[in-house]
């Protein structure tokens, strides 16, 4: 399936991590999973989950306030609680929460998008197989798979059965946008089923945009917290949390900066992707003041910048700029982001196309420019004029590098 534009145009989306861990502030499924807090403890969240002061209509202003056109909720995560009053299974946070999200977001103009767990460490017919290949010398974890001569390939079975209604309820009734699946490495494709999973989400909506982790069925990569120093071909997404934590952790306060959100940002969408950043509400569905006064700076800065952000693709390869940049579309405009205050003159090597006009967006002031040396079909570098300080960003300053032509760079070595 081709991907749909509006995700690679999007550059921004919202990460939902909510569920019933965040009444403890625990890990996420991976807490019971590993050993971490007993599995009756865990599982004792669901009775005090309260969603007291959920109003998704704030979340999606906040949203489009970031600047973001999607945003993604954790339907049911690897813990087997659904967020939705399903049919299938007996977890579920007793009401439904995604059915105002879906709404919400729509009316702000924003895509929506859920998040789904292949596993489910929680379902009785779960731990019935194991992922073929996996050496039986490897200590057999007893949510999630069972030694290979107890394996019972009828429960697996009503488990895919159990799994494919509850996705027929989220596309038929919240007709997703995107779906982003989670879980994949517990078990193969052939295991899964993906091609007929896919088929089964395509019937009900057919430009749905689906993750690498429906792996051959998938759009896109989706890279975690590590930013790729050289970014993946293709569309592609990096996974970040504002602090340390998917959901909410009421310990942590390592929160990263607006400058440093800024930073991520510029960097993912120069490489041509887009940023999900995860916010973990409380459990009675509050987003922090902390995480909030993050998002509304990013989107501050997105807002002075939106010419550099919407409507462009990939910028320069890196060692043609020190610094993230973007291209519009039509290939004739070049973004540069400047995170620092420039104390000489700022550089771009192997531009071989000739410069009309060089400002500072959202001041529009010009900026002089030139280029020295260069021989044969190797180019000379171009030389801009550093912006005064009154034109400077306080987070990160871009300057608009207008074109003659449609961009052309030099690749190759020089004479030698």
């Amino acid at each position: 399936m081709a991907m749909q534009p509006w995700f690679e145009d999007a550059k921004l989306g919202i990460f939902v991590h909510w569920g019933i861990y965040a009444v403890d502030g625990v890990q996420e499924s991976w807490s019971f999973y590993d050993d971490i807090v007993p599995h009756d403890r865990y599982m004792s969240q669901l009775d005090r989950f309260t969603a007291a002061r959920y109003d998704p209509r704030d979340w999606a202003r906040l949203f489009a306030r970031a600047g973001a056109r999607y945003a993604v909720l954790t339907s049911r995560h690897h813990d087997g609680v659904a967020l939705w009053d399903t049919a299938y299974g007996d977890l579920n946070v007793g009401r439904d929460v995604i059915g105002g999200y879906a709404e919400a977001l729509r009316e702000q103009g924003l895509r929506v998008g859920l998040y789904y767990s292949h596993s489910d460490w929680n379902h009785p017919d779960y731990a019935s197989t194991r992922k073929p290949g996996r050496p039986p010398e490897l200590e057999d974890n007893r949510y999630s798979e069972v030694a290979a001569e107890f394996e019972d390939l009828q429960a697996w079975e009503r488990f895919l059965a159990y799994r494919d209604g509850q996705i027929r309820e989220l596309t038929h009734r919240y007709r997703p946008d995107l779906l982003w699946f989670d879980g994949e490495w517990d078990r193969s494709e052939e295991q899964w089923r993906i091609p007929e999973l896919a088929a089964l989400i395509r019937s009900e909506v057919p430009d749905v945009v689906l993750n690498a982790r429906m792996l051959s069925e998938g759009g896109y990569a989706t890279p975690e917290q590590g930013a790729p120093v050289i970014a993946p071909e293709g569309p592609w997404e990096l996974c970040l949390t504002i602090n340390d934590s998917w959901g909410h952790q009421h310990h942590d306060q390592n929160h990263k900066s607006v400058d440093q959100l800024i930073r991520y940002f510029t960097e993912t969408i120069g490489g041509g992707g887009n940023l999900l950043l995860s916010v973990g509400p409380r459990e009675d569905g509050t987003i922090t003041d902390e995480q909030a006064r993050r998002l509304e700076g990013l989107g501050d800065w997105i807002a002075r910048h939106a010419e550099a952000v919407y409507g462009t693709v990939r910028g320069l390869p890196p060692g043609h700029h020190y610094g993230p940049s973007t291209l519009s579309k039509d290939r004739r405009t070049l973004y540069l982001t400047l995170f620092d205050a420039p104390r000489a003159e700022i550089n771009v090597r192997g531009l071989l196309s000739k410069v009309r006009r060089v400002s500072v967006l959202g001041s529009g002031t010009e900026l002089a420019h030139r280029v020295t040396g260069g021989l044969h079909e190797t180019p000379g570098i171009l030389w801009i004029e550093p912006p005064s300080a009154s034109d400077l960003d306080p987070h990160a300053t871009v300057l608009a590098v207008e074109l003659e032509g449609e961009l052309e760079l030099y690749r190759g070595g020089g004479r030698f």
